[in-house]
């Protein structure tokens, strides 16, 4: 099969094109004949060396994917040869306590597809079974690529962490973002007031049409006086940062008495200065979330496409991949960015 990979840390100028063999699996895996991938950041960071493990060279990378099932093993039941499918990234042993409470992504074996393992650039991918889920029928390959990462994180911050309801008042950060296009329509479609902040006007009518209320270009106006002036000096309930460094005290002064501020993905550093007085005399909970569960994914499936649809900024062929992730580091985007594969 062709596959993208690359054989050494560095920038996704590394990324090259060869043929590996197809995966042979296991009676409880599937093969899946992958139709198109999307990018993350997770991939950036595995591409020039910033994950805490070794990572296995050479290496087949990323992680969300959507295709058509090629082979089943032995008993396998949930799906079958034929099926259009969407591909979960979250690994996990499946027989511990947390598994099998539907915690699994607390398990201590839990891991992401295309970190330890060979991910989704390539023709063919093997995985468990239990990781793959019938892709809607009204959704292309392309949209199913987009939605493993980005939905489950989003789901399980809002909904499982923050306990979303309506009336609540949001902030998410990055909302031109994959996880922030994804978050602005959970959180509207729990009937909460969302806030976004982006860093490019042209993005400012686009977080508006997918529901955003209030959208801050965070690089004219300093956004906690923005949300201040916005919310009557009512702040928010759920403050969503995936910015990290860059912005998660600024967060912190966003989120109300008994707010929520959530934390992930930290594109801009993971060590920022917080003043802990303004954590403890506001009574904040601070959550931090690591993907989410199978169980999530299976709820949430069933409100695409008519509550919830991915936002596509762009679709590149799979020989042009080093454009695509240019684009992703450019942050000229608006949504996910999508490699098809042939």
């Amino acid at each position: 099969m062709q596959a993208l990979f690359y054989e050494k840390h560095g920038s996704y100028e590394n990324i090259k094109t060869g043929e590996f063999p197809i995966p042979e699996i296991k009676e409880n895996e599937v093969l899946v004949k992958v139709k198109a991938f999307s990018l993350n950041h997770l991939d950036i960071w595995i591409m020039e060396g910033k994950y805490p493990v070794p990572i296995p060279m050479p290496h087949i990378f990323a992680s969300d994917a959507a295709g058509i099932v090629e082979k089943v093993g032995s008993i396998v039941e949930n799906v079958k040869e034929g099926d259009e499918v969407i591909v979960y990234p979250g690994l996990s042993c499946g027989y511990c306590e947390k598994c099998l409470s539907g915690k699994d992504n607390l398990c201590d074996k839990f891991s992401i597809l295309g970190v330890l393992t060979d991910g989704v650039s390539a023709q063919y991918v093997k995985v468990p079974a239990v990781n793959v889920f019938k892709k809607p029928k009204e959704l292309s390959f392309e949209e199913g690529a987009s939605i493993g990462i980005t939905y489950t994180t989003m789901w399980h911050s809002l909904v499982t962490r923050g306990k979303i309801k309506s009336g609540d008042i949001v902030l998410i950060h990055g909302g031109g973002s994959g996880v922030g296009t994804a978050g602005i329509q959970i959180a509207k479609m729990f009937g909460a007031t969302v806030i976004t902040t982006v860093g490019d006007d042209w993005k400012i009518q686009k977080a508006k049409e997918i529901g955003a209320d209030f959208v801050i270009n965070y690089k004219k106006e300093n956004f906690v006086e923005a949300v201040k002036n916005i919310t009557d000096g009512k702040l928010c309930d759920i403050v969503v940062d995936h910015i990290g460094q860059e912005t998660f005290q600024d967060s912190i002064e966003c989120a109300k008495k008994g707010g929520k501020v959530i934390t992930f993905g930290v594109t801009t550093g993971a060590e920022p200065t917080v003043n802990l007085r303004k954590i403890f005399g506001k009574n904040l909970d601070i959550h931090g979330v690591y993907m989410g569960t199978k169980g999530e994914v299976a709820h949430y499936m069933k409100f695409f496409p008519e509550k919830l649809k991915p936002v596509i900024d762009s679709v590149f062929p799979f020989e042009e991949a080093k454009k695509a992730y240019e684009k992703l580091l450019s942050r000229q985007f608006f949504g996910k960015i999508v490699v098809k594969v042939d």
